[in-house]
């Protein structure tokens, strides 16, 4: 793979998600997010949030903290349940447009369950983040599942790894990903055939059928736990939409990158941050975005 050539310019796309004045919630998509483990549920709900507040007809949560599987005040729209060990017959029932595993899911017997679960699911468009990155890293059974799922439904997976679960993947230190970005990304494809999601200073995105492509915005102030969730939730958010305004997975994938870091920098720009930066402060600032570009 050579090195990029075009940066990602994604915003034009973002006006495909404009809605008719008919549309409804069921036009918006039902999405389904999966983490949350004792100790990191507010992982999972920053995702939710950013997949609320994006546009998302439904945001489902399956949790796994026992304490955390009930209603938010905080966001009485997110639809939050227990996880299931039954999550074969959750999936059925609920039928899903698009799913997300990983934020806060932490690497229990029932979170590999869980995605075991999710990796056996056809078609929809799945993205994968965090623990459930790391699972897989440490799974030749999961890692065998993912391949096998993108060689029945290509181009229907996107990994979202920072450096370090990047590095676990490919079996390799952090510094060779930081020392060598591009090739990073083209191994993790290889080896996945997955849409991947590089994140750090200029994240890059790349595929099997794509070149990469460099996101030029973005600060570090971004560099704060929870950011990375909040990027999960934007993308399955776009992604839901998108199942019914034309956008693909890939362009979905994009316009949330992209959208992410502008929203950063529009903030700093605002005078909040770097420094105190917050996830949820960035999500609300995406909205406000995503709606002008409308």
């Amino acid at each position: 793979m050579t090195a990029p050539t075009s940066k990602l310019d994604t915003f034009a796309l973002a006006k495909r998600l404009k809605r008719g004045a008919s549309e409804h919630k069921g036009t918006a998509g039902k999405a389904l997010l999966i983490g949350g483990a004792p100790g990191m549920a507010g992982a999972l709900l920053l995702a939710g949030n950013a997949c609320l507040h994006l546009g998302a007809g439904w945001t489902i949560l399956e949790i796994l903290d026992p304490a955390s599987a009930k209603a938010c005040p905080e966001s009485p729209e997110l639809m939050i349940r227990l996880a299931s060990t039954q999550i074969d017959d959750v999936l059925r029932i609920t039928q899903p447009d698009v799913i997300a595993i990983g934020p806060g899911l932490g690497k229990s017997t029932l979170a590999s369950r869980l995605l075991i679960g999710v990796l056996q699911y056809p078609s929809i468009p799945l993205m994968i983040d965090a623990d459930a990155l790391n699972l897989i890293a440490e799974s030749k059974d999961l890692l065998s599942a993912l391949q096998n799922r993108n060689q029945q439904f290509p181009d229907q997976v996107v990994l979202t790894p920072h450096p370090g679960e990047a590095a676990k993947l490919l079996g390799i230190a952090t510094e060779n990903v930081q020392s060598d970005r591009l090739a990073t990304l083209e191994q993790l494809i290889a080896l996945t055939q997955c849409i991947v999601v590089l994140k750090g200073q200029h994240t890059l995105i790349g595929s099997t059928k794509h070149p990469a492509l460099q996101c030029q915005e973005g600060n570090p102030g971004m560099g704060t736990g929870g950011m990375g969730d909040v990027l999960t939730g934007s993308i399955a958010a776009i992604a839901v939409q998108g199942v019914r305004h034309q956008l693909n997975l890939w362009e979905s994938t994009g316009i949330a990158v992209q959208l992410h870091a502008t929203a950063a920098d529009s903030l700093v720009r605002q005078g909040v941050g770097p420094i105190g930066l917050t996830p949820s402060e960035t999500i609300l600032e995406m909205r406000s975005l995503l709606n002008k570009l409308l």
